[in-house]
């Protein structure tokens, strides 16, 4: 069983997991809404895909990158939820379903803290939109039972690469000597080196023990302002202005986001990787951004 599908395959994450499990051997199957991959409307092949596959891991959901209209707001819960919901059908009426689900969720779901560090034993789940998105989208994930499929949410953090995600955004802040903290500066920063995301899942594949939610987040959280600090550094930038809370909420409107993105303060630990024995290729955000960087 060397088959792997990944749905909603097509953005920043999927094709780099795409590209790191065909240089390993694996037969990938993408699931999405481009031409060339199996389309979601399509349920007699996604249920052919899943037939005999080694894991399945499932990315699908609409960018929160942008504003919270009711459009926006409807569109980012269904395309979470039918997406979900549509391959745990599948997968119920599957002969040999995937031995292991990965559905993607988020760190977001924890609340602002400034206090102390969330794990998967200890954090507390928040409250607002974001937190009810993920909250619905890991409950109709769980709502899924099944003997032979193992199951696994990823609350993941933010996803550090090279060739796409939040990187090109902040490289372009920094180059313009707009480098400088977000807010205050004192909120959290959790994130993850895109490798360690996959190896995270190569290990969780290997692991049969580990089911339920896990944290996927590197284990030196910082905060914004250590992060723009470090950012400017491997730039090699020593000028970098702050941008005030007044002022993130003008250039968030104009460019259709919101603040939440960069002043909710996420301060996720990997508890049950690390309790697990993982280790993290890129444990600190200086390792991580030197070799992003260098790569972009």
């Amino acid at each position: 069983m060397n088959k792997i599908v990944i749905a909603g395959g097509t953005g920043f994450v999927g094709q780099y997991l795409s590209e790191r499990f065909r240089t390993l051997g694996y037969q990938v199957i993408i699931i999405g809404r481009r031409p060339g991959n199996i389309l979601w409307t399509d349920r007699s092949a996604i249920s052919d895909s899943l037939e005999n596959a080694a894991m399945l891991i499932n990315l699908a959901g609409k960018s929160v990158n942008c504003r919270y209209n009711e459009k926006n707001k409807a569109e980012i819960f269904s395309s979470r939820t039918a997406t979900t919901t549509l391959l745990g059908e599948l997968i119920a009426s599957c002969t040999n379903p995937p031995k292991l689900w990965l559905n993607a969720s988020t760190a977001t779901i924890y609340r602002h803290a400034e206090d102390r560090p969330m794990t998967e034993s200890s954090g507390e789940i928040g409250t607002g939109f974001s937190v009810d998105v993920a909250t619905l989208w890991e409950k109709t994930f769980f709502d899924f039972k099944s003997e032979k499929t193992r199951q696994v949410a990823l609350r993941m953090a933010i996803v550090l690469g090279a060739d796409g995600g939040v990187i090109l955004p902040f490289k372009n802040l920094v180059r313009a000597g707009l480098g400088g903290i977000q807010g205050n500066g004192q909120q959290y920063f959790s994130w993850i080196h895109i490798e360690d995301l996959f190896q995270l899942i190569l290990f969780l594949k290997g692991h049969e023990d580990l089911d339920g939610v896990v944290n996927c987040a590197a284990p030196n959280p910082i905060m914004n302002k250590t992060f723009m600090a470090t950012f400017r550094q491997v730039m090699n930038r020593k000028i970098g202005l702050p941008s005030p809370k007044w002022l993130l909420e003008i250039g968030a409107a104009l460019i259709g986001t919101e603040t939440e993105l960069l002043l909710k303060s996420r301060w996720v630990l990997p508890e049950r990787l690390e309790n697990s024995g993982f280790t993290f290729q890129f444990p600190t955000i200086s390792t991580a951004l030197q070799d992003i960087l260098q790569r972009g």
